[in-house]
């Protein structure tokens, strides 16, 4: 194979894996702040790819518009759910390992209900449109501009997110209750604030993340759960928790999947995702990017 078809290879491995980390980072700021295991997670990705379809189909807008709209509105709808949901729960659970039962079976329920939702607006057959679909070469290579876009873009909110949590206050508190959520509550965080605000930006990402894959592939009501399943592989590789970690995690997880793919069959692409997780749990459960902690 030339030197072009690598890069062509491992690039759209890691436009397919920047996605992966986008979906990742908001699923793992939910779980390793608020043990909540939202599988409803990429629903809420398809709501975002539907309303950019929607808008862009219905109206002619550009899905440019369509990010940080989708970024509000699935935030929006994030702190709602919280208050309505998950507010609740932690008030009426006694305990952590409760709580995150209830929580799982919200989840679910959120899920069936997002996804019928949608297919009741909007049909279950495919969906999608032409988006910059010419091509652009870089040297020897070349790729479709819209998924050089979605990439860039992609990276560039897991950038800003990792930034929020390492270089901000609000990032410090956060990190703070990841570590340590009553030392936290003891200094004067407030977790009844921090919550719903990083359960939203958290919703916020995924509808983000389906904005742009709806430029790019064609969509459809039963599209989110997958992503769900992948969201929580990245979350093993990089480490709960670990926001650098699920971005390095996802984009490893898209070149192992294409270079996989290429050698083998497309329709393995299950069947080498789940080799790589169950591989990572047995073998290294801390995750790839994370040091162990040394045992006393």
């Amino acid at each position: 194979m030339s030197a072009a078809a690598w890069i062509e290879l491992i690039t759209s491995g890691l436009i397919t894996g920047g996605i992966y980390a986008l979906v990742a980072l908001g699923l793992n700021l939910q779980y390793g702040l608020m043990r909540i295991l939202n599988i409803a997670h990429g629903e809420f990705l398809m709501v975002g790819a539907f309303l950019t379809w929607w808008v862009q189909s219905s109206f002619g807008l550009s899905p440019l518009l369509m990010v940080p709209v989708s970024f509000a509105l699935l935030m929006a709808l994030g702190l709602a759910i919280h208050f309505l949901c998950f507010r609740r729960l932690t008030a009426t659970s006694p305990n952590l390992d409760i709580f995150e039962a209830r929580g799982l079976m919200v989840a679910f329920g959120l899920m069936f209900l997002v996804q019928n939702f949608v297919s009741w607006q909007w049909g279950g057959d495919l969906r999608g449109y032409d988006y910059l679909t010419e091509p652009v070469k870089l040297g020897q290579a070349q790729f479709a501009g819209n998924k050089l876009l979605v990439f860039g873009l992609a990276l560039l909110f897991s950038g800003a997110l990792i930034v929020l949590m390492r270089m901000t206050l609000l990032g410090k508190g956060v990190r703070a209750l990841m570590q340590s959520p009553v030392g936290a509550q003891l200094v004067g965080i407030d977790t009844r604030r921090l919550h719903p605000l990083m359960f939203g930006i958290g919703l916020g990402l995924s509808g983000v993340a389906g904005c742009l894959l709806s430029m790019a592939y064609t969509i459809s009501p039963s599209m989110g759960e997958p992503y769900t399943v992948t969201a929580l592989i990245v979350i093993t590789l990089g480490g709960f928790g670990s926001m650098g970690g699920a971005l390095a995690g996802g984009l490893l997880l898209g070149v192992v999947e294409a270079i996989g793919m290429h050698y083998t069959n497309p329709s393995l692409k299950a069947l080498l995702s789940y080799t790589v997780f169950i591989a990572v749990l047995l073998l290294r459960p801390e995750g790839l990017f994370t040091r162990k902690t040394r045992k006393a």
